[in-house]
């Protein structure tokens, strides 16, 4: 706890791998049996910390995997970094041959969700020489300038033209507004809101969501609470008259708001999109608040690119180590090639959307 403090406050790590947010990812979200690992690479001359790379094993159809301490709530896999000194590729490789040294015995290493960068700092693990290029792209964009005027000076004409559209659909509903839940009361009702209309949504889509797990969801309402004492998390819900119609959660982290789960009512107001009223509004609110980089999160959807995001590609490492680990990576590799071949073909993408749903709604 101390060494990881001390790289929170003085060296570089992202919003997911800050102390609170990983102790409550152990604490509640672990899969019984399941092994925490830690491990903290020092320079071998000085002594001097350098980073903590906070990964897990767990043992899962009858292989051993060590991954990243995530469980599904981290977008991001990145190391705390003791300080902002530039790495290389050989520190880097080196560093890794360290922590493969004391790592426990495992079928294979398996790490997505790998940014090239850490707050301006190269990331470490994406310059191994075996780490690739992953079907995971992350969207976000630079806030700078008058607020009034971001969506319009960074959004496509014909989208901004549908968002102020959008907006007074709203209206017309009652008044709109963005509210923060900056007291635990306000974080019961926004998150409940957020959660409700979340599943609902995804019930209706036949689409599985985490927040279907109780676990997950006493994970984000305490790391919410938690995050009222230093704002590191943060609620919001997009209010129009009496109804919530969009709740968003949020991370924040050195001049980064990143929005990571977002619930929204469509059925309040017809033809509108609170969805995209509720980012454009909160985009604007943290670029007043003094962050300089909104975080769209990890996902391709279009919208990223009309509010004028910029992407990125996220790294991956999977290493193999016995002839079972290698097994279960090519079936890995197989099925991920199968998904892209369908998301690329929209016709056989949607008719097994179709197909996925119908199978659920029967489940249930």
């Amino acid at each position: 706890m101390p060494l990881w403090l001390r790289c929170q406050a003085e060296g570089v790590c992202t919003a997911h791998q800050s102390y609170a947010w990983a102790e409550g990812i152990a604490k509640r979200l672990m899969p019984e049996g399941a092994e925490l690992l830690v491990v903290e690479v020092t320079d071998a001359g000085t002594g001097e910390l350098k980073m903590l790379m906070p990964l897990m094993r767990s043992s899962r159809f009858g292989h051993r995997v060590i991954e990243w301490l995530s469980c599904g709530v981290c977008d991001y896999s990145a190391p705390l970094l003791a300080d902002r000194s530039p790495w290389t590729r050989q520190a880097a490789e080196a560093a890794w041959a360290a922590i493969r040294s004391v790592l426990p015995p495992a079928d294979r290493i398996h790490i997505t969700g790998i940014p090239r960068e850490i707050h301006g700092v190269g990331n470490p693990l994406a310059m191994l020489a075996f780490a690739a290029d992953s079907s995971l792209i992350t969207s976000g964009l630079v806030l700078e300038g008058d607020p009034e005027t971001l969506i319009k000076r960074h959004g496509r004409p014909s989208f901004v033209k549908t968002f102020n559209k959008d907006w007074r659909r709203l209206e017309r509903h009652g008044s709109v507004d963005l509210v923060e839940a900056n007291t635990p009361a306000l974080v019961e009702l926004i998150f409940g809101a957020l959660v409700e209309m979340r599943l609902r949504r995804f019930r209706q889509l036949g689409r599985f969501d985490l927040l279907a797990q109780p676990a997950v969801v006493d994970f984000y309402r305490n790391a919410a609470l938690q995050g009222l004492s230093d704002g590191s998390v943060r609620v919001f819900g997009l209010r129009a008259g009496e109804d919530w119609v969009a709740g968003q959660y949020t991370l924040a982290r050195q001049g980064t708001l990143h929005a990571i789960l977002i619930g929204i009512d469509q059925e309040v107001v017809v033809n509108a999109s609170p969805g995209l009223a509720i980012i454009g509004r909160l985009m604007e609110w943290a670029l007043r608040q003094g962050f300089d980089y909104f975080d769209l999160s990890v996902g391709s959807q279009p919208y990223k690119e009309q509010f004028g995001a910029e992407s990125s590609v996220l790294a991956k490492i999977d290493e193999t180590l016995t002839p079972l680990g290698k097994g279960v990576a090519a079936v890995a590799a197989l099925r991920e090639r199968a998904e892209l071949f369908v998301r690329s073909n929209p016709r056989l993408f949607k008719a097994g959307q179709g197909l996925v749903r119908g199978l659920r709604r029967l489940k249930s």
